[in-house]
C-alpha cells in the first residue's frame, strides 16, 4: 500500500469516526470518500486509465445507490433508466441482425481485451462464457447468468430472417447491444454501448444465439 493510499484510507477512518455511530456518513459521503480511494489506489497503466473505474452515468449511479441503500430501485426510476437506455440502443446500421454463428463462438470464449496486459489494438471479446451456459461442447461456463443453451430453439425461431421471427431477434441484440434497456440495474455488461463489442461482433452472438445451425440451437 503506497503512502498516499495510507492517508486517504485514514482520512476516511477519521471521518467515519466524526460522524458517529448514531447515523453514520450519508450516501453522497460515502461516495467522495470512495472516490478518493478508488483515485488513490489505482493509476493509468498502459491504454488503460483509472477513469475507467471512476466515471459513471446516471445508470450506474443510481443502481449503485440502490444497491448500497440495500433496496431495488422504485418502479417509476427503473423505468425511466429502461427507457433511456433503449433509446441508445444502435441498430443494425445495414438491418442485418444475424452474423456468422462461428464468429459468434469464438467472441464468446474470448475474454481477452480491455486489460493493461493487452495491446491497445487487441480485438475485445465477449467474454460470455464466463457467466452463461451457451454451447453443450463447452463444459466450463459461469452461472452468474441463465443457460442460453437452445435459446433461439427454445423460442421456436426456425428462420430468423423470418418477420415473425422479427421481436425476438430485435430483443437478442438489443439485450446484447444495452441490457439495461431492458432490466434497468442488469448485472450483464453493456458491452455494444460500452464500446466492448462492435456492431459486427454482435451480429456474430445473435448469430451463435438464434441460427438453427448453431449448436446452441442443437
Amino acid at each position: 500500500m503506497n503512502k498516499k493510499t495510507q492517508l486517504v484510507l485514514a482520512s476516511v477512518a477519521a471521518a467515519l469516526v466524526a460522524a458517529g455511530c448514531a447515523s453514520g456518513p450519508s450516501l453522497a459521503e460515502l461516495n467522495t470518500l470512495t472516490d478518493k480511494i478508488v483515485k488513490a489506489s489505482f493509476r493509468d497503466q498502459s491504454h488503460v486509465k483509472v477513469e475507467r473505474i471512476t466515471a459513471t452515468d446516471e445508470t450506474n449511479r443510481a443502481c449503485s445507490d440502490a444497491d448500497v441503500a440495500g433496496k431495488p430501485l422504485d418502479e417509476k426510476t427503473a423505468k425511466a433508466i429502461e427507457e433511456m437506455n433503449l433509446k441508445a440502443i444502435k441498430w443494425p446500421s445495414d438491418g442485418k441482425f444475424i452474423g456468422d454463428w462461428k464468429e459468434g463462438e469464438k467472441i464468446a470464449q474470448s475474454g481477452r481485451g480491455l486489460t493493461w496486459t493487452d495491446k491497445a489494438d487487441d480485438v475485445n471479446g465477449g467474454n460470455c462464457y464466463n457467466c452463461h451456459q451457451i454451447s453443450k461442447e463447452e463444459i466450463s461456463f459461469g452461472t452468474i447468468g441463465p443457460s442460453l443453451y437452445n435459446y433461439g430453439k427454445i423460442r421456436g425461431v426456425t428462420d430468423p430472417n423470418s418477420p415473425a421471427t422479427k421481436a425476438i431477434v430485435e430483443y437478442t441484440w438489443g439485450k446484447i447491444w444495452n441490457a439495461k434497456a431492458y432490466n434497468a440495474c442488469s448485472n450483464m455488461p453493456r458491452a455494444g454501448h460500452m464500446g466492448i463489442l462492435d456492431e459486427t461482433q454482435v451480429r456474430h452472438i445473435v448469430g451463435l444465439l438464434l441460427d438453427p445451425k448453431s449448436p446452441v440451437n442443437q
